[in-house]
């Protein structure tokens, strides 16, 4: 039994098919059918049932896999201990972020990071704040930018980096554009765009509007887009109006014809607060006030920094 042959099995359980599992583990299908079959015979145990190209893991296959994270995580950890007895800011840094927040803060986060630890390349990954947790758990990932507070933080340290308001996006000839100022409960009024199931800044603009999607409201029901650039074009078309966080409205390059308008709520705004989450055993402490002091040095627009913040545990 190797590490390798762990791997295989751990990726052929998330992707629960045998060619995605061989893509995610770069290596041949073949390659990966055998190294389960030959893992099965060593076991004397079946680990997937294969019923009509699904594959799932049988009840004791699925406690190996669960002992095969473990095993994996703490082989991971005996590199990441030898690193820091070598140099914490040498080596990639594994980070991730959610889709809200990765391409906004990353152009100005990697500028002042290259300066503050120029052998640390970033590997990154954009994802959903539930999947980047799991990865952080399984060890796939070494630290990532959500927002908080999560659920089940156990066996997490959690710094937070900054909070910042949602904004109203407005077509430029929208009847509201003259206005300074657009109230929460407004929003029912009109055609709201908002992300799909699974963006956790779809459920902080519900709690702020809770009315735009009752099913039992009197307004328009929301429409779901992929992603905030693609709801933005579906707002400069005229299908309707979106919430934004301020950070995505204030660091994009200027547009020639501005066909969108961004007014604050208000009151008070609904915010969120960002921060990053990474393992409590994870070695490379130096490597998280790296990265968390080139955030708070970059030229992101649009969110209030809380340098003073400290970091606390799950």
């Amino acid at each position: 039994m190797t590490l390798t042959e762990l791997r295989y099995l751990v990726n052929l359980d998330k992707e629960r098919h045998f060619g995605h599992a061989a893509e995610r583990s770069f290596v041949s299908q073949p390659t990966l059918s055998v190294a389960i079959k030959k893992l099965e015979d060593q076991l004397g145990v079946i680990l997937f049932e294969r019923v009509r190209g699904e594959v799932k893991p049988t009840p004791v296959g699925e406690r190996i896999v669960q002992q095969a994270k473990r095993v994996l995580a703490e082989a991971k950890r005996v590199e990441d201990l030898a690193r820091e007895g070598q140099d914490e800011l040498a080596g990639p840094l594994r980070f991730g972020a959610i889709y809200t927040v990765g391409p906004y803060l990353l152009p100005h986060l990697i500028p002042p990071l290259r300066q503050r630890a120029p052998h640390m390349p970033l590997v990154i990954e954009e994802n959903f704040t539930a999947r980047l947790l799991e990865q952080l758990r399984d060890n796939e990932i070494d630290v990532v930018c959500v927002a908080i507070p999560i659920e089940n933080p156990q066996g997490l340290s959690i710094w937070p980096l900054y909070d910042e308001d949602f904004v109203v996006m407005l077509p430029a000839d929208h009847r509201w554009a003259s206005e300074s100022q657009i109230t929460a409960r407004r929003l029912a009024e009109e055609p709201l765009l908002l992300l799909g199931p699974g963006h956790c800044f779809r459920d902080q603009v519900i709690e702020a509007c809770p009315k735009c999607v009752d099913p039992e409201a009197s307004g328009p029901r929301p429409q779901t887009g992929s992603s905030l650039e693609t709801i933005r074009h579906m707002v400069a078309g005229g299908l309707g109006l979106t919430v934004l966080p301020r950070s995505s409205v204030e660091n994009r390059p200027l547009e020639e014809v501005p066909l969108l308008v961004a007014r604050p709520f208000a009151n008070k705004a609904p915010s969120r607060r960002i921060a990053l989450v990474w393992r409590r055993t994870f070695p490379r402490i130096k490597a998280i006030h790296a990265l968390r002091e080139a955030i708070l040095a970059s030229a992101m627009r649009g969110v209030n920094f809380l340098p003073e913040a400290q970091p606390s545990e799950g």
